[in-house]
């Protein structure tokens, strides 16, 4: 059995995003179709640096759930964990305007779920998860049954190994139909999340989802809460404001690296799979920081999100300032 670099679980689907920008989805003529899908991303923009990156999520039997599959290998990415649920819902479809530099709005068609929601305990490759030298999943995922009883069930599997990652993909789409209309649904996604940081060793997020699961709205404050959950590595990403990351003896921040916004919805994954590439090849944490930085800036800077993902070459032309050694793996 091949041991992956990384595995992870989550969303996966199709993005349509409009040609026309700044301009509201009603007046968009036509659409360019590409893979989507946090997780999904997080895989393709690892495997361009050269990671063997497998995803657990699933499609239906239907024509974009193929080009998912399809999608998934051409971009390096081992689908054999994604499943094909029968007599389901669709294939998830993610639509977005384009506002730039810093309105993206989102719709989501997982209408009333989507098939990476129903991933059951039972059917987890855990071989796969237990011995992946990186483990990713999201806060995404514990939003429904059956796929939380399914991401806890892989999280007690890993045992803690490390890099038992926890991205805090937070959208609220996701969670406000889960609760009654008085409550928050910042409140269900908060206590998901603590338990699933207490089986992580990183945990990986914006300012905005790191305060939905700590409360805390100081980048510094927020961290150091994430911490005390047992992490060893908390990243705080803050777009413009650059990265914060702290372990329980070391602090590092690094500036946003600059660069003109086509789509911002890419940058995040795209820096998620760069600092998995990062802490596989044994970098300090702020060599790390700083390559997943360009990484993500890269990507913004760029129309799609999974094929915008950026190759090692590329980042590193960008790198003045840190030295990342050809063939470093």
């Amino acid at each position: 059995m091949t041991v992956h670099d990384l595995v992870a679980i989550g969303r996966v689907g199709v993005d349509l995003y409009p040609l026309q920008h700044g301009m509201t989805l009603d007046e968009v003529r036509t659409f360019e179709k590409f893979l989507g899908g946090s997780a999904a991303n997080v895989t393709v923009a690892a495997a361009r640096h050269g990671r063997r990156a497998a995803l657990i999520s699933a499609t239906a039997d239907d024509a974009f759930g193929r080009f998912v599959h399809r999608e998934l290998l051409q971009l390096g990415v081992d689908d054999v964990y994604v499943q094909t649920v029968t007599g389901g819902p669709p294939t998830p479809v993610t639509f977005c305007e384009i506002f730039p530099p810093d309105y993206f709005p989102r719709w989501f068609y997982r209408y009333p779920t989507a098939p990476d929601l129903l991933i059951t305990p039972e059917s987890l490759p855990l071989q796969a998860i237990r011995e992946a030298r990186v483990y990713w999943s999201s806060l995404t995922g514990l939003s429904q049954e059956p796929s939380r009883a399914a991401h806890l069930a892989a999280l007690e599997e890993r045992a803690r190994a490390p890099f038992t990652v926890l991205d805090l993909d937070y959208q609220e789409a996701f969670w406000r139909d889960r609760v009654d209309a008085a409550e928050d649904p910042r409140d269900d996604a908060r206590t998901q999340a603590r338990e699933a940081l207490r089986q992580a060793t990183v945990a990986v997020g914006n300012l905005d989802e790191c305060t939905v699961v700590t409360g805390e709205t100081d980048p510094e404050r927020a961290a150091r809460s994430l911490l005390a959950s047992g992490l060893e590595l908390a990243v705080v990403t803050q777009d413009g404001r650059g990265v914060l990351a702290m372990t329980p003896t070391e602090q590092v921040r690094v500036d946003a690296f600059p660069v003109t916004v086509v789509n911002g919805l890419g940058g995040g994954d795209a820096f998620g799979g760069a600092l998995v590439h990062g802490l596989l090849a044994g970098w300090d944490l702020e060599r790390t920081l700083h390559f997943a930085a360009v990484a993500g800036a890269l990507v913004v800077g760029r129309l799609a999100c999974s094929t915008a993902m950026p190759t090692t070459a590329e980042v590193q032309a960008l790198l003045s300032d840190v030295e990342v050694a050809d063939g470093a793996m």
